[in-house]
């Protein structure tokens, strides 16, 4: 399925988000995968499926990580994948510690 044209698409929103981040804190370039003020990703964006340099939807690792599962399936819990995986199923293979800390205070938002 693709957004409609009237519809905000997946490169919009990821600009959007990446304008959040910004306000926020995180510097562009800045780090990868270790402590950062914010991180927002695109993980799903209907029965979107988009592939581009900058984004891919669903987003790669949303099956592989227990606290992007959790609250998805907290909003939906017979959410599925477009292509028919079910979320459910994916979050009762993950292991429950998946090492996931918090690193320093809480962000305060003005």
């Amino acid at each position: 399925m693709r957004a409609r044209e009237d519809d905000h698409g997946p490169e919009a929103l990821l600009d959007a988000c990446k304008a959040v981040e910004r306000e926020l804190g995180r510097e562009a370039g800045g780090v990868r995968h270790g402590p950062r003020p914010i991180d927002v990703d695109v993980l799903l964006l209907g029965d979107v499926e988009h592939a581009s340099e900058r984004l891919t939807l669903p987003h790669e690792q949303v099956l592989a990580r227990r606290f992007v599962l959790v609250p998805l399936l907290e909003l939906d819990f017979e959410r599925r994948l477009p292509d028919g995986r079910s979320l459910a199923d994916a979050l009762a293979r993950l292991p429950l510690d998946e090492g996931v800390r918090r690193h320093g205070d809480p962000l305060k938002v003005p």
